[in-house]
């Protein structure tokens, strides 16, 4: 039952996932058989640091003419939640990654504060990042799909949800720079996340005061000398100590919210460690913009409405991730409880842990449910913003009780790092 961390073996999991893509026609999108035959021969390349990308330049490379988009699943209009072939196989994909490269090396990731630049690697190498790139930019995105990615973030939470936040951090901001981004930034920024040393990058939200609202946002940005300067400080950065460039959300010289790309290597952005009590392994950082000089092309061109669905995409992404930690302690207590004798008996004889037990599985699949509608409104172009404030609710509500309960199942178990629930409710 221990979940002491350990080194993954590259060349096992590159079988495994050749063997598991072999025939299907998302292997070629993918571009698995190369990275797959990389590990094998070698392990995963390490091609960035903390270091380098604090001195990392973007420039245009191939002058792009018009943003390129990916296109949206054309469905029958019905709210239907069986998963397409792809998507059960991305899902199988994802589902491995979480349980040979994530759940072994998640102690570890904790007690370093980050991930390892070789995990990053190895993610990257089977395809976690070309994922959210559109085909026409060199990536493997096919079509843009909502649903997709609340799957592959459930999936990756199951092994470990500070992982999981830091792997999806720069795709994250990929999906960005394609549904939003114009040609230059697509260009200078997103295009190089399809090359060998692929920059990382994190979205910047967050601000440390009570009440935040990503709406009333104290970083702003002012006209100055006819160049637009960025001043402000935002909290819990994912990957802040690791990012090439980050996407602030900053109050617009008009006055309403607007997104705008700042390089890590411009002059005035400072970058401190902030550890928190949960998510250890996402490397959170607190970031500050003093006098920042903007690039010409770092303002984000929103239509009306962009920001909020943008907002939205967001916080059903971080309801996905709890709907995998959920499933990751309900999958792991329900095997102890049964396995667990008292008194001459499994304890999940007992009346008070089998209704705990029951109780995770249907809030957790409650959760799963709301966060599949909303994905499924957002996938429709339909207005998701009821059905993302409802699974909002509903994590908020039973995504730390589910914690909780795995805790107190294990009883004095619960609260040692052996077992990793005391890590999930955190």
């Amino acid at each position: 039952m221990s979940e002491r961390s350990s080194k993954l073996d590259p060349i096992g999991l590159g079988v495994r996932a050749l063997t598991r893509f072999a025939g299907h026609p998302l292997t070629a999108r993918l571009g698995l058989h190369r990275p797959a035959s990389a590990v094998i021969k070698s392990g995963a390349r390490v091609g960035f640091t903390a270091a380098a990308g604090a001195g990392r330049q973007f420039k245009a490379l191939s002058q792009l003419t018009r943003p390129s988009r990916g296109e949206r699943p054309t469905g029958s209009g019905l709210f239907d939640l069986t998963p397409s072939d792809e998507q059960q196989m991305i899902v199988e994909t994802m589902e491995q990654v979480a349980a040979e490269l994530l759940r072994p090396n998640a102690e570890q990731a904790e007690a370093d504060g980050a991930p390892s630049a070789e995990l990053i690697a190895q993610a990257n190498e089977l395809g976690v990042l070309q994922m959210a790139i559109p085909e026409g930019l060199g990536g493997a995105m096919a079509e843009r799909s909502p649903v997709t990615g609340a799957l592959i973030a459930e999936s990756l939470a199951h092994g470990d949800m500070g992982l999981a936040v830091s792997l999806l951090a720069t795709p994250s901001v990929a999906l960005l720079l394609a549904d939003h981004g114009n040609a230059a930034q697509q260009d200078a920024f997103l295009t190089p996340m399809t090359g060998e040393d692929p920059p990382t990058a994190s979205f910047a939200v967050t601000e440390a005061r009570a009440l935040f609202s990503p709406y009333d946002l104290g970083a702003r940005v002012t006209v100055r000398d006819g160049a637009l300067v960025l001043d402000g400080e935002k909290a819990l950065v994912v990957n802040g100590g690791s990012s090439d460039f980050f996407v602030v959300a900053a109050r617009s010289p008009e006055g309403a919210p607007g997104l705008y790309i700042v390089e890590r290597a411009a002059v005035g952005v400072t970058v401190e460690a902030e550890p928190a009590m949960g998510l250890r392994a996402a490397g959170l950082s607190r970031v500050r913009f003093d006098h920042v000089v903007l690039r010409d092309d770092a303002a984000f061109e929103l239509d009306a409405g962009a920001y909020d669905r943008i907002i939205a995409s967001s916080r059903a992404a971080w309801c996905a991730l709890a709907v995998g930690t959920a499933t990751a302690v309900r999958d792991y207590v329900i095997p102890y409880a049964n396995e667990r004798t008292a008194f001459g008996e499994p304890i999940s004889h007992r009346q008070s842990v089998a209704f705990m037990i029951a109780n995770i599985g249907i809030e957790r699949d409650g959760l799963h449910l709301a966060v599949l509608r909303a994905a499924s409104r957002m996938e429709q172009r339909e207005d998701a913003l009821r059905e993302v404030q409802l699974a909002r609710t509903l994590a908020a509500r039973h995504a730390m009780q589910i914690g909780s309960d795995g805790v107190q199942i294990f009883g004095g178990h619960g609260f040692v790092k052996e077992y990793p629930v005391e890590r999930w409710y955190r």
